[in-house]
């Protein structure tokens, strides 16, 4: 009975130490494979960290591409609108040019139509003027007072006459019909006026004819 008790025991003890063994290797596996299962969720939690910068990188370069695609495009809408405005005004500016151009020369034909009959009226004054006939002498009061009445309406729309005796010739206002010896004035001084001239505000519509002096031949 010893014998068999102390079998027995030893039995026990020994599937015991088994049992033991096998939990131990049961927990040293548990422990492995929790400790590889958290090996493997900081890798992937590493790799999902550079994805996201990398993502992160990316995002923030196509941002500032598309910031700088924007900045030129704006650079180019600016400059254009500065060119469509310079456009405008320049536009607008000759607009105002051409009207004022045209409310200055628009009688310019109409005026020149009537140099004319102004000159005509001084030629008939001219000969008239000595005849000592009564008949005459009204007629030439009228024709003076008609006369009258043109420079008074050139005066109203700026037409001028260009008479320029004694002054030196300008060839943008005078046309020269002859020249003549003179000792007695500078050289290309208008020294008789065959027909006067007319301008309009500041253009000439018709030239004024002239005789210029020349330095005699002797000297």
């Amino acid at each position: 009975m010893t014998q068999q008790g102390s079998d027995t025991s030893a039995n026990e003890n020994s599937a015991q130490e088994d049992v033991t063994q096998e939990q131990l290797d049961a927990q040293a596996a548990q422990a492995a494979q929790a400790k590889s299962a958290s090996a493997e969720y900081e890798a992937n939690a590493e790799q999902a960290d550079q994805a996201d910068n990398g993502e992160q990188e990316m995002t923030l370069e196509s941002a500032l591409a598309r910031l700088e695609a924007a900045e030129l495009e704006t650079a180019r809408a600016k400059d254009d609108l500065l060119r469509v405005q310079a456009e405008m005004q320049n536009l607008r500016r000759r607009n105002e040019q051409d009207v004022e151009k045209a409310h200055k020369y628009g009688q310019e034909k109409f005026a020149s139509e009537l140099l004319t009959v102004v000159d005509n009226l001084e030629r008939a004054l001219d000969a008239a003027k000595d005849n000592e006939d009564e008949h005459v002498k009204a007629i030439y009061d009228g024709v003076d007072l008609t006369l009258k009445s043109f420079v008074d309406l050139f005066a109203k729309f700026n037409i001028t006459a260009i008479d320029p005796l004694g002054e030196p010739f300008d060839p943008l206002r005078h046309q020269a019909m002859t020249m003549q010896e003179n000792g007695e004035v500078e050289p290309n001084t208008v020294i008789a006026v065959m027909q006067k001239g007319y301008s309009l505000h500041d253009r000439v519509i018709r030239p004024a004819m002239v005789m210029v002096s020349k330095a005699p031949s002797g000297s």
